[in-house]
């Protein structure tokens, strides 16, 4: 006799069938994004796509390197010297030095966990405030805060431009981290103190009696329980520092050019480069997938916040 409140075998194939379909066609883009990084610009463009191929590391080659083409008397007279100069040697062309994706992946990272560690860090402070205090006006603050993430970011991407511009923060690490924090910053202020309000008052009354001062309580009690939700904005905020488009285009173009608006304009010999394109699109998700799974063990214990009694 089955339980009233076990569900029936029946439904829990069909549950998990349901969640393996789902998991293979989200995964199905991403995959076919990573094979396509090892195929040559030939297969890439087949038609039918090619689901068996020989791979090939020609689009990360590609992807980290300039080429020039040279003359058959020059090739001769030049022979490579390694697999990947071979594989170029191979097309008619030489390695003429490296690319410029090395330096905007790097301006990536800076600028997207340098973002992220200040929406994180702000937004706690911010969070602990208004969860703990009487701030006046709590409520309209609140709103006006969140307001700011109602508004679509490219709305206001003129006065930033312009504002940016007289200040000299254009194409600069600076300009884009604080940019990123203050549109990160309603986000995290909203997501922590949603969290913070859940850890009872009393362990903190329990710390101020034992002799804590306010913000000893604050970075021994209330931070240790308040890591789930770190975390969880923590990766929010990390995934739109990583993958924003519009700023970059519009307020970088040099030295501080993250890796987003980099990759389309990667051009091979006859037009777009899509192996190149994919292998640059498949590391700059490493990245995120790195930090999230070493986020993973505190995200799962999201499922259970908030579960104590007060």
């Amino acid at each position: 006799m089955s339980s009233i409140t076990e569900p029936r075998q029946t439904w829990k194939l069909a549950a998990g069938l349901l969640v393996v379909f789902y998991a293979l066609v989200t995964l199905l883009p991403l995959l076919w994004i990573i094979s396509t990084g090892f195929k040559t610009p030939s297969d890439s463009i087949a038609y039918p796509p090619k689901i068996l191929f020989e791979p090939t590391f020609e689009g990360y080659v590609n992807l980290f390197t300039t080429q020039t083409r040279q003359s058959e008397e020059f090739l001769a007279n030049n022979p490579p010297t390694n697999w990947y100069e071979q594989l170029v040697h191979d097309k008619g062309m030489v390695i003429a030095g490296p690319s410029r994706y090395g330096e905007r992946f790097f301006n990536s990272l800076i600028i997207g966990f340098g973002s992220t560690f200040l929406s994180v860090f702000l937004g706690t402070l911010a969070a602990y405030a208004f969860s703990r205090y009487r701030v006046p006006l709590k409520d309209d603050l609140l709103f006006f805060i969140l307001s700011t993430r109602m508004m679509p970011p490219i709305a206001v991407a003129i006065p930033i431009f312009l504002m940016f511009r007289s200040l000299g923060l254009s194409d600069t690490h600076a300009g884009m981290i604080l940019l990123y924090t203050a549109v990160n910053l309603s986000l995290a202020v909203w997501l922590l103190k949603g969290f913070i309000d859940e850890i009872p008052l009393e362990y903190e009354e329990a710390a101020l009696i034992d002799g804590y001062t306010r913000f000893q309580a604050f970075r021994k009690v209330v931070l240790p329980q308040a890591t789930t939700g770190i975390a969880s904005t923590a990766i929010f905020c990390l995934i739109f520092s990583w993958n924003e488009y519009a700023f970059a285009v519009l307020l970088t173009s040099g030295s501080a050019q993250t890796a987003p608006p980099f990759i389309p304009t990667i051009i091979g010999v006859g037009g777009q480069d899509w192996p190149a394109v994919a292998a640059g699109a498949t590391l700059f998700l490493v990245p995120v997938m790195v930090f999230t799974i070493l986020l993973r063990k505190h995200l799962l214990r999201g499922i259970t916040f908030g579960a104590v009694r007060k």
